[in-house]
Formats: structure tokens, C-alpha cells, sequence
């Protein structure tokens, strides 16, 4: 049952939220009310494209369809089925973008859209046709993302403020360091801090369990290589290691870190060693999922919330069977993790195109997702029917719950509350709604607490269209390539050959001028965020 509906659990993946807990309080009036949607006219059907493969989540569903009630819009979702990269391009190229668009807040191609005038101002769309818009909006965020021109084009999801952080002490980081816990615990709870450490327990757990129910036992689990590179392999180990961000005033080449670098090493001998796997280059979060579900990878360098729904499921068939989060590596000092919480950027971006037809309703439609009854229609659901207020606090109905937790696909299909919508979703608000967590989801959550730092002032965002934004994407490029060239490099010595004519390149590409911006970027966030050194 899990595997023929296991791409469906890939659309939660960020969104393991299993119940409704004390609601903030209501809001004084309802914001979205006043966005003009005739709901009793022929429902519009709208094209909204994200940019995720794995994104599988259908519209249908009580949640889907008190939505186009409140709203009058179907949402017909798109989704590339191959490279999203390819897919994105081919569209813009032929103008032809969906009615809304949602991707990474890092993708290149958000600067192409707004350069190219492919996609409309929100801010003028909500001033004409909705202006409710600015009082679910964020304005924090607003700011953050409105550009140089004054013009804001996409609203985050996912996205935590400076205040959120200071009224919610309970956020915590998304990145882990994750192993399966009954073959950490029988091979005695190793210390997996140190290179020795680490590459022994993973040796260890190879030898102990060469099989998880009849397949190969997989020694680590890690993101998809990419054009751009790894994500477990860049941003979480130097984030395990404790890499700085910046150094006297400068934004840190956290690149050539030695620790880093030492690090990248561990990992290359274990691919010459036999213990990465070669599907490792080549598996997509599909396929990933898949083996997790399977409980195959022994650890993982991995965000624990986008394993959720695999987690109940490995907890549900057999406890101890969950991956857990310890301590992983670490720099030779010793030092702390520092794991970015989830900052201002968020995770994704929503626009809405210049092809959309009806660009009024497409504003209203986001002012409401945005609004607090949008957003608790589309964590808890609907009153009544899938949860009910007892003394003031959503608590869900038991059998959906029981659903919920046990068959996230037949639930979607029923109902697809708990973010299966997620291109909205605003976490900060919904914490006022969830409960604390419970096993398996809770102990990684709470293992993040001590070492989540704020990090969102070292997002450098480049000016649309300049020299240094044109000059980062090549270089990421470029570190694409290099990466699995780095990680199957036959000797130490070979890797740093192919690291130097790495740094050769990036030089000649404008890495200079990179860090330079980088710099100024960042000294422009800290103003923007009230971040003092």
C-alpha cells in the first residue's frame, strides 16, 4: 500500500503535522472576506505549475472543495515529470507560464521571470483588485522580498521572521544528522563525530546488516546531486561542522574551509571504499523516498521533516525501526552544530503569471490561502466535518487522525488537509494550532533545539539581472560538475588536483566579484532584519 502511493507522500514531505492544537485566537475580522470572489458563479479552473517532481498531490478532497467554495477556483496542478530544470526553461523560453507558478526561492529563473516581465506585481494586483493582500501579508517578508524596482512578484511559504523566533522558543531546525536507531543501538551507539568514528560505525552497520528485508543495506543516505551540487554534502555538513558564515565583517568562503574540505575527504574514501553507493548520483526524491520507507539507508544527512510520513510509517510496522537524530560530524575542535532554522526566504515562491486570465482572482485566491482561515482550513481542515473547536482549541475528528497517521494517500484522497497544499502554508501562524510532537517525529525535531541558529542574513539574494547573480549561477555550475567528480577521485592527491582547477575556474568566472556582492548583500539583510553585530 505505501509504495503504490508512496509520490503522494513525497508532497507532504515538509508538512509531517499530524494534529490541530490551541488556536492564537481569532482574528478580529476576516480579511479574506472582503476579496470580492463570487463564489456562486461557475467555478474557474486554474493552471498552478511547481517545480518539484515529486509533487503528486492532485485537487480533490473536503479540503479541495470547500476551497473552491470559499473561493470559486479549481486548481489544476502541474508538475514536470522529468527535470524541472528543462521544464521551467522550455516555458519561459515559449512564454508560456502557468496561471501561478511556485519553485524554490533560490531558483536563477525568478530573476528571468521578473526581468523578462513575465509575471505580475503583486503589490499593484493587490492594490487594484484585493487590498485585504496587505493585511494577511507579512510585512516583514514584503519587505524582504520586494526588489529594487518596489515591486513585490512572490510571497514566500514556509518563511520565519526574526519576531517568529523570539514569541516561538520551540522552532527548531529542519537539518539532522539521522540514523536508523535499532542498528545504531546494536552496534553500540557509536560516536559518529570523528572521521574514525564515523567511517567505523558505517562499516560497522555494513557488516552487522548487509540486508534490511532482503535488499542491500544502503551505509548512507544523502540529497540528490543536482546541477548544482549536493545539498547534504554543501550547506548541512558545513552546517554540521560548524562552518562560520562570515569572518571579520566578510562573507566566509565556506568552501575551502579546511574542515570542510577534511570532511569531503572522509566521504571520498568511503565512495573508493565501496560504501557509497553508485545510485547515490543518480536517484531522485522518488527513489530516495522509496528507501527510506524501506528503512535501507543506516544514516542520513538529511532534513528530518522531509521524511515524515516515512517515519510513521517505518514506526507504525516496527518501532526502533525509525530514524533518529545524534550527533554527527563535527569539526576537529568539537564544536557545536550551528543549524539554520528556517529563516526569512522560507522554502518556496509563488508568482502569479502575465498569462493568467483573470489575475483578480488569482490575488484573491492567494489573499485567502494566506489569511488565517485559509491557512486553518488547509492545516486542520474543515470545522465540523474533520475537526471540531473544544474550548477554543481545533482538535481533529479520532478517525481521521487515525488516517492521517496510518495512510497518508487514502487521506489525501479524502481529505488533503495537513498542508498537502503547501505552496501557502505559513508555519509561524500554524504553530498556534499544533500540538507538541509525538514519537517517531518528536525526538529529531527537539534534538535540533540547542543548535538552531538564525542564518537568514548570510542568504545573499544578487540585484536582478547584474553581473555577480550571472556570475554565482555559473559558478554553482560549475561546482555541480566538480562535486562527483570530487567524491570518485581515485587518491587524496587527485581530489585536490581537481580542487585547484575548481578554484582556478571559479576565479576566472567572477567569484571575486561574487563575494564582493555577497558581502553587501549581506550588510543590507542585517539592516533590513535589525540583526547589530
Amino acid at each position: 500500500m505505501l509504495k503504490k502511493g508512496l509520490c503522494l507522500l513525497l508532497s507532504c514531505a515538509l508538512c509531517a503535522l499530524f494534529a490541530c492544537a490551541p488556536a492564537g485566537g481569532a482574528a478580529s475580522e476576516d480579511p479574506a472576506a472582503s476579496t470580492g470572489q463570487d463564489t456562486q458563479a461557475e467555478p474557474l479552473t486554474m493552471d498552478w505549475y511547481i517545480n518539484f517532481s515529486w509533487f503528486t498531490a492532485t485537487f480533490e478532497g473536503m479540503v479541495a472543495e470547500a476551497l473552491t467554495e470559499r473561493t470559486g477556483i479549481k486548481i489544476n496542478f502541474i508538475a514536470p515529470t522529468g527535470n524541472e530544470w528543462e521544464k521551467l526553461n522550455s516555458m519561459l523560453a515559449a512564454g508560456s507560464l502557468p496561471d501561478l507558478v511556485t519553485l524554490g526561492h533560490w531558483e536563477p529563473a525568478i530573476t528571468q521571470m521578473i526581468a523578462e516581465k513575465q509575471v505580475h506585481a503583486l503589490n499593484e494586483l493587490a492594490d487594484e483588485y484585493d487590498p485585504a493582500f496587505w493585511e494577511v501579508a507579512d510585512p516583514q517578508r514584503v519587505a524582504w522580498y520586494t526588489q529594487e524596482d518596489g515591486n513585490l512578484y512572490a510571497y514566500p511559504n514556509s518563511s520565519y521572521t526574526p519576531k517568529d523566533y523570539e514569541e516561538h522558543p520551540d522552532i527548531g531546525s529542519q537539518q539532522a544528522f539521522l540514523v536508523r536507531k535499532d542498528i545504531y543501538e546494536a552496534i553500540g551507539s557509536p560516536d559518529m563525530t570523528t572521521p574514525e568514528g564515523f567511517t567505523g560505525a558505517i562499516k560497522a552497520a555494513k557488516e552487522a546488516f548487509p540486508e534490511v528485508n532482503g535488499q542491500p543495506m544502503l551505509p548512507v543516505g544523502l540529497y540528490d546531486f543536482d546541477k548544482d551540487g549536493c545539498y547534504s554534502l554543501e550547506a548541512m555538513l558545513m552546517n554540521l561542522l560548524a562552518v562560520p558564515f562570515e569572518k571579520d565583517g566578510q562573507m566566509y568562503d565556506r568552501y575551502t574551509d579546511p574542515e570542510y574540505i577534511r570532511w569531503l575527504k572522509v566521504f571520498r574514501q568511503l565512495a573508493q571504499d565501496g560504501y557509497l553507493e553508485d545510485d547515490m548520483f543518480v536517484d531522485r526524491r522518488i527513489q530516495m523516498a522509496e528507501k527510506v520507507a524501506d528503512g535501507r539507508y543506516f544514516c542520513m544527512i538529511y532534513q528530518h521533516s522531509d521524511i515524515a510520513d516515512q517515519q510513521k510509517y517505518l514506526y507504525a510496522e516496527n518501532p526502533g525501526s525509525q530514524y533518529i537524530a545524534v550527533d554527527g560530524p563535527k569539526n576537529e575542535a568539537g564544536d557545536p552544530h550551528t543549524l539554520p532554522g528556517v529563516g526569512i526566504n522560507g522554502w518556496t515562491v509563488t508568482l502569479i503569471s502575465k498569462n493568467c486570465e483573470d489575475p483578480a482572482r488569482a490575488i484573491g485566491l492567494m489573499c485567502f490561502m494566506m489569511s488565517e482561515e485559509g491557512q486553518k482550513l488547509l492545516y486542520c481542515g474543515v470545522e465540523g466535518e474533520m475537526y471540531d473547536e473544544v474550548d477554543g482549541t481545533p482538535v481533529v475528528h479520532e478517525e481521521i487522525l487515525e488516517m492521517l497517521n496510518t495512510d497518508r494517500v487514502e487521506y489525501n484522497r479524502l481529505y488533503a488537509a495537513d498542508n498537502t497544499y503547501w505552496m501557502l502554508q505559513d508555519l509561524a501562524m500554524q504553530l498556534d494550532w499544533q500540538p507538541p510532537p509525538e514519537p517517531p517525529l518528536d525526538q529529531p525535531r527537539e534534538w535540533t533545539y540547542p543548535y538552531t541558529v538564525y542564518t537568514s542574513q548570510y542568504d545573499a539574494v544578487f540585484p536582478i539581472g547584474s553581473a555577480a547573480a550571472g556570475a554565482h549561477e555559473r559558478i554553482r555550475e560549475a561546482w555541480g560538475e566538480v562535486l562527483p567528480r570530487l567524491l570518485l577521485a581515485d587518491s587524496d592527491e587527485a581530489f585536490d588536483e581537481i580542487f585547484a582547477a575548481y578554484l582556478q575556474e571559479r576565479e576566472a568566472l567572477g567569484f571575486a566579484m561574487v563575494q564582493q556582492e555577497a558581502t553587501h548583500q549581506m550588510e543590507l539583510a542585517k539592516e533590513k532584519l535589525n540583526i547589530l553585530n
